[in-house]
């Protein structure tokens, strides 16, 4: 296993983005994957990572990688809710009842509405769910 410098994410951006440029997608794929260890909620990384993957072809890698990066951003949003809303019992109920009279929200623990990325991410997982049979 060789080393690795430790390198700060925008450096690591800058590597894969001159790797992709030159074609070498393979090494592209694998910067990537250290820039999401690097910095688990930026979306730039996930989304390369993501179309090199569909251009090698390799569909499970990148359904992989669409699961890690909902996951990913599920939990910050959550955190971020959790943050805004505290501990106070009024201000989660008032905010549940908003967001389910306006369609963001179905049963109580389930979510209809997600901010971006994950749309956009859960659509790409049903078509490469679909390239792969199965769903």
């Amino acid at each position: 296993m060789a080393l690795h410098v430790a390198k700060s994410y925008h450096e690591l951006i800058s590597e894969a983005k001159e790797a992709e440029e030159n074609n070498e997608l393979e090494k592209a794929a694998k910067i990537y994957e250290r820039a999401i260890k690097a910095e688990p909620h930026e979306e730039y990384s996930y989304n390369r990572l993501m179309i090199i993957y569909r251009k090698l072809t390799m569909y499970e890698d990148e359904l992989k990688t669409i699961k890690k990066g909902i996951a990913a951003f599920e939990e910050l949003y959550q955190k971020k809710s959790e943050r805004l809303l505290g501990k106070n019992k009024s201000v989660e109920r008032l905010s549940n009842a908003l967001a389910k009279s306006l369609g963001q929200k179905g049963k109580k623990t389930e979510v209809t509405f997600y901010p971006e990325p994950i749309p956009k991410w859960i659509k790409r997982q049903k078509t490469v769910e679909k390239k792969l049979g199965l769903s």
